[in-house]
C-alpha cells in the first residue's frame, strides 16, 4: 500500500519513512515540498497521507483542502502529525478532511496502532468500491442479456403476421426504419428514434387473428369483410399491451392508432389531428407509403413521384402535414432503404 508523506523536515520524513519500512506490505513514498507532492497526487492515489501540520509556504491545512478536492483522494485515510493541540486547529483538521490525529513526537507504539487502523479503513474501502464495482458490472450484463431476450421476443412477434400476412417480410423492415426517418427529422432524440424503430414492426401483429380468406382475398373488401379487416388494430392492441415492457407498450398504442386518419374518419376510434398518438401519426405515413410503392396481390407497385403526390394531396386529411413533410425531407435516406430491402 502507498503511504505518502509530506514534511517539511527531512529529518521527519526520514524517521516516518523507516517506521513504514517496518510494517508488512507499504510503500513509503516521501515529500519535502508540499507544492511536489500535490503535484503526485494529481496522477496517483495513495492508500494514507501522512501530513505535518507546519510548513511554510502551504500548511497542513491548505494541503488537506486541496487534496480532497481531487476525485480519486476524497476517501483517502488522512493523519495530520503535529505538536498543536489547540481544540479550535483539530476541529479546523477534520472539518478539512483531516482522519486522524498523531502528536510530536511521535511514538513507535501509537504510530503503528493508528497507522495499521487507517490502512485496515483503507481495504475495508477499496474491496467494498471493488465490490460495487463488481455488482455494477454484473447489473450492466444482466441487463444487456434481458434486452437482448426482448428484442428477440419482439422479432419473434414481429415474424408471427408474416406467416399469415406475405406482405409483412421486407415491409416491416422498410416501413420501420421509414418510421425512424420521420422521427429523427421531427426531432426526436435518438432514445425515441430507436424505440419507434423497434415498436414500428409490431403495427399489424392483430392480422394473425384475422381470418385468411379476408386477409389473402386478391380482390376488393366487401363492406362487411373490410369491418372485420379494421379489427386487426384493436386486436393488435390486445395482444401487445398485455406485456409490461415499454417497447410492448409503445408497439400497442402505434398498433391501435396508425389506421386513424388526421381529420378524424380514420379507425378504430376515429380520432382528430392531435389527438391521434404521435407514433401512430409517424407510422401511418412510413406503413401506407411502403405499402403504396410495393407490389400486391391486387395491385402494381405505384412510382415513388405518385406515392409522394398522394401523401402530399392527404396533408391534413389522411396524414398529419408535419409527419409528410419530415418524411419527404428524408427522403434520399428513403429511397435507400427502399433499395436495400428489397421484395426478393
Amino acid at each position: 500500500m502507498k503511504i505518502l508523506i509530506v514534511d517539511d523536515s527531512p529529518t521527519n520524513v526520514l524517521l516516518l519513512k523507516r517506521l513504514i519500512m517496518t510494517m508488512k506490505d507499504c510503500e513509503p513514498i516521501c515529500f519535502t515540498e508540499p507544492l511536489a507532492a500535490l503535484e503526485w497526487c494529481e496522477k496517483d492515489e495513495p492508500d494514507l497521507l501522512l501530513i505535518d501540520y507546519m510548513m511554510p509556504d502551504i500548511d497542513g491545512l491548505k494541503f488537506v483542502h486541496r487534496f480532497r478536492k481531487f476525485s480519486h483522494c476524497i476517501e483517502v485515510p488522512v493523519i495530520m502529525i503535529t505538536a498543536e493541540d489547540k481544540k479550535e486547529t483539530r476541529y479546523k483538521a477534520l472539518e478539512a478532511g483531516v482522519t486522524d490525529f498523531l502528536t510530536k513526537p511521535v511514538d513507535k507504539i501509537e504510530f503503528n496502532a493508528r497507522t495499521n487502523n487507517m490502512l485496515h479503513l483503507r481495504k475495508s474501502q477499496v474491496q467494498l468500491a471493488n465490490r460495487a464495482n463488481w455488482l455494477s458490472m454484473g447489473i450492466k450484463q444482466a441487463t444487456k442479456e434481458l434486452r437482448q431476450q426482448e428484442q428477440q421476443a419482439l422479432q419473434i412477434l414481429s415474424k408471427a403476421a408474416e406467416y399469415k400476412d406475405p406482405e409483412t417480410g421486407a415491409h416491416i423492415l422498410r416501413m420501420s426504419r421509414y418510421a425512424q426517418l420521420i422521427s429523427r427529422s421531427l426531432g426526436c432524440d435518438e432514445a425515441e428514434q430507436a424505440v419507434i424503430l423497434e415498436a414500428a414492426p409490431m403495427h399489424d401483429v392483430g392480422k394473425i387473428a384475422v381470418p385468411d380468406a379476408i386477409l389473402l382475398k386478391p380482390g376488393r373488401l366487401t363492406v362487411d369483410e373490410f369491418e372485420i379487416m379494421k379489427q386487426h388494430a384493436l386486436q393488435g392492441s390486445e395482444i401487445l399491451k398485455q406485456g409490461s415492457s415499454r417497447i410492448l407498450i409503445i408497439a400497442a398504442e402505434i398498433a391501435v392508432s396508425h389506421h386513424e386518419k388526421f381529420n378524424g374518419k380514420g379507425y378504430p376510434y376515429g380520432l382528430l389531428g392531435e389527438a391521434i398518438p404521435m407514433r401512430g401519426r409517424i407510422v401511418a405515413v412510413a406503413d401506407v407509403f411502403d405499402a403504396l410503392t410495393s407490389v400486391r396481390p391486387y395491385k402494381k407497385a405505384w412510382t415513388v413521384e405518385d406515392a409522394l403526390k398522394l401523401l402530399t394531396d392527404e396533408k391534413g386529411e389522411h396524414f398529419d402535414p408535419q409527419c409528410v413533410d419530415a418524411f419527404i425531407a428524408s427522403l434520399p435516406e428513403a429511397l435507400e432503404i427502399m433499395e436495400r430491402f428489397r421484395e426478393d
